[in-house]
């Protein structure tokens, strides 16, 4: 293979990596802070897409413009949820263990209203539209500039939210409640504001990934499920609660998926995926990144 080859090839997969990043970002930051393993959030990720499309073709709206709008949509959207459900569930149970438990049936619930919405809705068939679909010469390489479009903005939310976390007075409070959550209440950090916040953050970045990848994929009301998976299976591989790790968990396992599907076959790609989910589970299962 040429040296162009390899570079598309890699680059193929941290664009998908980017994605799964973003994704995965938004399903740790929740469930390292309140314990939500949210089924639910690639459902957003399809509503954020969806909305992109609707806007694109009914009213000629840039997908570009529609990032931050997204964001703040599934943002609302997710503060409005946690308020409704997630928090009524934390009141209820009498440890963090049934909340978990709880939480879990709840979001199934969700995931299935969600799709059925989106069903009723825009219906079940294909859709997409074409966008900045101009091929790009990178290193011998050939890209689409939505690819390469993509690809940035994935990882400039997925740093942005990284360094929010590490530099700011809210990051710094957000990592005191993910380390001892009894101690950072009783200095003061105020969870009734904190946690439905971050749980809109987290969904606000599955919508921008939704965004983004109306703009180089045809769009359907199932597509969310998978990546929801996958947001576990980066997860698993960087460590729950640690978001760098799953920054380069999910780089790391869209570059895997495009060696290993290039190299085997492309239907094996799910079997890479649980294999490698599988083998960190048994022999490092608090993740690769994780500092012991």
């Amino acid at each position: 293979m040429s040296l162009g080859g390899w570079l598309e090839l890699i680059a193929s997969g941290l664009i998908t990596g980017g994605v799964y990043a973003l994704v995965a970002l938004g399903l740790n930051l929740q469930y390292g802070l309140m314990r939500i393993l949210n089924i639910a959030h690639g459902e957003f990720l399809m509503l954020g897409a969806f909305i992109t499309w609707m806007a694109h073709d009914t009213l000629g709206v840039s997908p570009l413009v529609m990032v931050p709008v997204a964001f703040l949509a599934l943002m609302g959207l997710g503060m409005l949820i946690h308020r409704l459900t997630f928090r009524q569930l934390a009141r209820t149970s009498p440890n963090v263990d049934i909340f978990e438990a709880r939480g879990l049936m709840a979001s199934f619930g969700l995931m299935f209203l969600v799709q059925n919405f989106a069903t009723q809705v825009w219906g079940a068939d294909l859709r997409g539209y074409d966008y900045l679909a101009t091929p790009v010469a990178v290193g011998g390489a050939q890209f689409t500039a939505n690819k390469l479009v993509l690809l940035g903005l994935s990882l400039a939310f997925s740093i942005a939210l990284i360094v929010t976390l590490r530099t700011t007075l809210l990051g710094k409070g957000v990592r005191a409640l993910m380390q001892s959550p009894t101690g950072a209440q009783l200095v003061g950090i105020d969870t009734q504001r904190l946690h439905p916040l971050m749980f809109g953050v987290g969904l606000g970045l599955s919508g921008v990934a939704g965004c983004l990848l109306s703009m180089t994929y045809t769009i359907t009301p199932a597509m969310g499920e998978p990546y929801t998976v996958t947001a576990l299976i980066v997860i698993t591989l960087g460590g729950f609660g640690s978001m760098p790790g799953a920054l380069v968990g999910g780089l790391a396992l869209g570059v895997i998926e495009a060696l290993g599907t290039h190299f085997t076959n492309p239907s094996l790609k799910s079997l890479l995926s649980y294999s490698i989910f599988i083998a960190v589970l048994l022999w490092r299962p608090n993740g690769l990144f994780a500092r012991k």
